[in-house]
């Protein structure tokens, strides 16, 4: 079956801006936003809570099983911190939103994140994690880095990304 509308990976680490991103998109476009955590809170797609991380343990096979026909269907706008784990088919744009260090640092501190979780987080925008796993796991080609510092940089990132939805097509 081919998708008459594609789907996008909303990544990177947590606070740089992906629901924010993704509901606006979903909003413009009229795509289906899928925030993974909620989806893993709603339907008990996790093994448990991990106390040390402050997060649950996300049941990634249940999440996969959960997204198949979805996925399959098109239209969707994907958010979630981590990349590597959905299958390479479902996506035709993986977008991943950085965040300067300090800017996130402030963000993440009015979320109330503990010590450890926070240098946690701002260890993995440093070394560019998420943009590396999302090298590793996706074609080269359909991974697109964006800045997400501001109100600013997110209204540039929607017209870019509004404008990748109606330039898309699909592939035969």
């Amino acid at each position: 079956m081919v998708r008459k509308r594609p789907n996008i990976l909303v990544t990177g680490t947590p606070g740089t801006g992906k629901t924010t991103t993704s509901s606006a998109l979903a909003e413009a476009t009229q795509l289906r936003h899928i925030n993974v955590g909620d989806l893993v809170k709603a339907k008990n797609l996790h093994d448990g809570w991990d106390d040390e991380l402050d997060c649950y343990i996300i049941n990634e096979d249940l999440v996969c099983d959960e997204l198949e026909d979805t996925m399959e269907e098109g239209g969707n706008i994907v958010d979630y911190h981590g990349c590597d784990f959905f299958p390479e088919r479902w996506f035709d744009l993986v977008v991943v939103l950085q965040t300067d260090n300090t800017v996130l640092y402030d963000r993440l501190t009015r979320r109330g994140y503990s010590e450890s979780k926070l240098s946690n987080n701002i260890e993995c925008e440093i070394f560019q994690t998420l943009l590396e796993e999302a090298k590793e796991s996706y074609p080269q080609d359909i991974v697109l880095p964006l800045k997400s510092d501001s109100i600013q940089d997110i209204s540039t990132n929607l017209s870019t990304l509004t404008e990748w939805i109606r330039r898309w097509q699909p592939s035969t």
